[in-house]
């Protein structure tokens, strides 16, 4: 039998935020802090371009 290879593909695909350093890089890459950079990353999902958006609103 094939293998099934929708199973990999599914758990590379994980929302930003689901591990510690891309909050930790996407707070450094915005200039804001930890706590925001997880705020927003829960509230936009996948979503990194509303994400990264929203930084731009709150750091300016």
């Amino acid at each position: 039998m094939a293998q099934d290879r929708t199973i990999k593909a599914k758990a590379s695909r994980l929302a930003p935020g689901t591990q510690t350093y891309s909050v930790d890089y996407f707070a450094k890459k915005h200039g804001i802090s930890p706590i925001d950079a997880r705020r927003l990353i829960k509230q936009h999902g996948n979503d990194r371009d509303a994400a990264d958006k929203a930084a731009n609103r709150l750091k300016g």
